[in-house]
């Protein structure tokens, strides 16, 4: 392998590491977007958005407010090259904001406002589905080299891998959070009521059911009022 191929290896597998140390979700976006400005030199500014099974599509990261405030712009005109990736291409390449005809009203808004000349949008996905969109911005018209789209192709699977693992993390301490406390609230109704293990979780159950709060939630408020919640 050539020597340049060998420090770019190097430096994936470097930055791999840096983006993958903490298991935290929120601390991993705001990674992945920071290195991504630093990793690709077409690159001023990052900002991530999140696919949520919930909410759909919403901000999660961003390495400056100039690049959320990008992002937040096109769910709020629904268009642009965001949105678009969002709805299943893998890609979109906005060589000039002020020429590109796809989404003219975005364009126009952050070539004038925000001072953007061009941008690159990559679609993030794992085995079980997909994960976000990242945008990469920079302020020169025509800025993303080929050498640039590929290093930031790259780039973006190594985040869709950090992204689904501190995802998985996040989902699991969440997972046991819950459970320590409707184990708690369960524990609370059995001393206050007299009830069995089956019959607290059941009381719990059937309230989370009549006025559709979630389990946790209930649970959540059954201890801070050290009884079952009026309705």
């Amino acid at each position: 392998m050539p020597s340049r191929q060998l420090a770019s290896a190097a430096a994936f597998a470097r930055m791999s590491e840096d983006i993958m140390s903490d298991a935290d979700e929120e601390s991993t976006l705001q990674r992945v977007v920071d290195r991504c400005v630093a990793t690709v030199s077409a690159c001023d500014h990052a900002s991530m958005s999140l696919h949520s099974r919930k909410d759909g599509e919403g901000v999660g990261a961003s390495s400056s407010p100039l690049a959320g405030r990008c992002l937040s712009r096109q769910h709020q005109l629904g268009e642009g090259p965001s949105v678009q990736t969002w709805l299943g291409d893998d890609s979109q390449l906005v060589r000039d904001t002020k020429d590109d005809v796809r989404w003219p009203t975005w364009c126009r808004a952050i070539a004038e406002e925000e001072g953007i000349g061009s941008l690159l949008s990559l679609r993030l996905t794992a085995a079980d589905g997909p994960l976000g969109v990242l945008n990469l911005y920079a302020v020169a018209p025509d800025a993303f080299t080929e050498d640039d789209l590929d290093v930031a192709l790259v780039f973006a699977s190594h985040a869709a891998m950090a992204m689904n693992a501190a995802r998985k993390v996040t989902g699991l301490q969440t997972a046991v959070e819950s459970r320590h406390l409707i184990g708690v609230a369960q524990g609370l109704l059995m001393a206050r009521h007299d009830l069995t293990v089956e019959q607290a979780f059941e009381l719990l159950r059937r309230y989370s059911s009549t006025t559709n709060v979630k389990l946790r939630d209930v649970a959540a408020e059954v201890v801070r009022q050290r009884g079952v919640p009026s309705p």
